[in-house]
This record gives structure tokens, sequence and C-alpha cells, in this order.
């Protein structure tokens, strides 16, 4: 058997077990405790909320399950059952130049596999969501979302794509490298761009007017020694009641987010709270700790790209007969994520201690129990499960379990 054939085989059936493996476990562990209340939540998130959360955490486990069977079948037929051969043939059967036709086959790929993606967030969207009372969307704003997405994929993807094919063709051994220096420039470009031009496109963004509580927050960004652009609420619930805060952008273009849910949900102090702990971030220089990650995995997956793109095997092993640049670029972009998935325990580890750091900072800067009560609100809130297998979260989750989190900060008051 083709050595890239085994090694694909093998990752993608071992990477299968795990994570339904996981799953499994994570339903199981938080059905196990779905009806008693962790005893340093008692007093703050009712047995009804709970067991919301827990109800809320195992279907969107199950309905993750049957995706995963659903993605990893697509995987195989894009792959050894010859998806990408036919698609590159049907493109090459129109007889354009190398860039046109690597383009055009790499594009389709993303619109197919975007269409088959919406079986399953409608699903998500108005079945699971509207289930448990989150959902505010309408069919309408949903298909408008996809257009708007499929238009932005259309009108930054194929310039970005010509690009990338073009200087793989033109720049001999190491155009890996030349394709790097773009991606970094393209990732940079983006996160300055996507706050001012991007996001409004989805979204309305209106600076905040409650002038005690913004007093309050410029107060803290001036101790914090943080500019921004701006501080906006964000029109969370036209889709979602689920609530959130975030920073975006780059240099002068940064901006501070507030979901409209999470100003409704949460007191003045709670917010402040909340918005000190993503300050954390920024002071801990989480952000640029991401970046520099970020460009040195991106650096080394093209340098990997680079050798694989001269090994015929490389092609015949993942079903494609007619090796080209653009169909090892694609070949790699759906072998990579198999493989990085045992990676994930270490990015998530990093990002939770990341968590930590930023909640410590909170801590410093305002009082640990305004931020101890604003999590146990978006908990509650985000009907987010207290109890989730440890394992399963190790893996999955980017934040640290909520009784873990809790309790550090508890040794803070």
């Amino acid at each position: 058997m083709n050595p890239f054939t085994l090694l694909f085989v093998t990752a993608v059936i071992l990477a299968l077990i795990v994570q339904q493996w996981l799953a499994s476990r994570q339903i199981e562990h938080i059905r196990a405790r779905r009806d008693q209340v962790p005893e340093s939540f008692a007093g703050n998130i009712s047995l009804a909320c709970h067991r919301k959360a827990a109800d809320y955490s195992i279907a969107k486990t199950r309905l993750s399950r049957v995706e995963l069977a659903y993605d990893t079948a697509l995987l195989l037929i894009w792959t050894l059952g010859g998806g990408l051969a036919l698609l590159n043939g049907l493109v090459l059967d129109l007889q354009w130049g190398p860039l046109a036709t690597g383009v055009t086959v790499m594009m389709s790929f993303l619109f197919l596999t975007s269409l088959l993606d919406v079986p399953f967030a409608a699903w998500s969207t108005f079945r699971l969501e509207s289930r448990f009372g989150f959902n505010r969307s309408s069919p309408g704003l949903f298909l408008a979302d996809l257009a708007k997405q499929a238009l932005l994929l259309l009108l930054i993807g194929t310039p970005l794509l010509a690009l990338v094919l073009w200087l793989m063709q033109v720049s001999g051994t190491y155009w890996w490298l030349y394709v790097w220096m773009v991606w970094v420039g393209f990732s940079l470009f983006m996160m300055w761009a996507f706050p001012a031009f991007i996001a409004p496109l989805f979204n309305k963004f209106v600076p905040l007017d409650n002038a005690a509580l913004r007093s309050r927050i410029e107060t803290l960004l001036q101790r914090c020694g943080f500019t921004s652009q701006g501080i906006y609420v964000m029109d969370g619930s036209r889709r979602s009641g689920h609530g959130n805060a975030y920073f975006t952008g780059l240099g002068r273009n940064k901006r501070i987010v507030f979901f409209d849910t999470l100003i409704n949900a949460l007191e003045p102090a709670e917010i402040e709270a909340v918005l000190a702990h993503e300050l954390g971030h920024f002071k801990r220089r989480h952000v640029q700790k991401r970046l520099i990650s970020m460009v040195l995995l991106s650096l080394a997956g093209l340098a990997l790209l680079g050798w694989l793109a001269e090994q015929p095997a490389f092609y015949h092993g993942l079903g494609v007969d007619q090796p080209s640049l653009h169909m090892a670029l694609l070949l790699f972009m759906l072998a990579a994520p198999v493989f990085s998935l045992f990676l994930q325990p270490v990015f998530s580890r990093l990002s939770r201690k990341h968590e930590f750091e930023a909640d410590d900072f909170a801590a410093d800067q305002t009082a640990a129990h305004h931020l101890i009560s604003a999590l146990v609100k978006l908990y509650r809130d985000n009907a987010s499960t207290l109890t989730p297998d440890p394992l399963y979260s190790a893996f999955h989750d980017s934040h640290p379990p909520a009784s873990v989190r809790v309790a550090k900060l508890g040794a803070r008051c």
C-alpha cells in the first residue's frame, strides 16, 4: 500500500475513534451530574438552569458526533473516493491555463464544501438553538448571511488564491517561503480590516451610549494604559440569545465590542470586570503570542507542503492521479486538520493558561467577586455546562472548566 495512503487512513480512523470516544465520555459525564448543581454554584444557579445547561451540552455533543461522521465520510470521498480527481478533471477539460484552472478548482471546492455544510448549520440554528430558546435568527437572515459569506469568499478568496498559485508556479523551489509571507501579510490585513469593513456587513455596531458605564470603562482603560478606536455595542440579539464581549482589530483600529445581550444581563461593575479580563489578554501580550505561534506553525506547514508537492506518491496516495500545485494545496488543506487534532490538548492548555492570567489581571484591576458574579450569570444565561468531562475539556475547551475558574478567582476574594 502507498505509505501516504496508509498514514492518512490510519490517522483518519484514529481521529474518528478518539473524537467519538471523547464525545461519549462528555455525554455520560454530564448526564451523571445532571440532577445536582455543583456545590460552589448552588446558591446562584437553580437546578432547572443546571439541567437546561446539561441537556443543551448533551444535544450539541450528539450533533457534533453526527457531523464528525459526516465530515469524515466527505473527507474520504474527496480524497480516496476520487472527488477531487473528478472535480479537477472537469475543470481541466475546459483547457484553461494552469493559473485559471487552479483558481477555478479551488474556488469550486470551497463553494461546494460550504454548501455541504449548510444542512448542519441550519439544523443547529433552527432546531437545536431554537429548542433551548437561543435562536433569534430568521430563515431570511440565515440565507442573507450565507449569501454575504459566499460573496466575500469570491471577492477576497479569488485574488488571494490567484496570488498564492502564481507564486507557487513562478518562485522556484522556495515558493512556500513567499506564500508564507503573503499569508502573514493577509492575516494581519484581515485583523485590521475586519472590524471596520467586514463585521458591519453582518451586525450593527453603535457607540456605547450609557454615559455612566462609558465613563467607568474609560477610567479602566486609562488605568490600564489601553487605547482603542471606540467602545461599541453589537446587536448580537438579532441572531442569538447568547452574550459575549471581545476585542477586535489591530493597531489604532482596535475596538471593544459588547453584545447587547451581555449589556442587558450584567451590572456595571460586572461589565467592568469582564472588560478587565479582556484587557488582561492585551496586557499579557496573548494576542501577540498567539500571532507568533500562528506565524511559526504556518511556516512549518508550508515548508512541509513544499516537500510534499514534489512527491508523486503524495498525490496518488490520496486519490489524485494528476499532480499539480493546486492539488497539492487542496490535499494539504484536507489532510492537515486530521493530524492537528493530536496537538489540540497542547493548544487548549496554552489557551486556558492565558485565561487564568487574564482572570488574575482582572482581579487586580477590579474585584474578583465582580468577575465571579459576571461569569456565573454568563454560565447560566448561555447554558454552559458546569460539569464537563475533564478529558473532553482538555481536548476541546479553550477556557478552564467553570468550577476550576471560579474556585481560583474565589481564592483572590
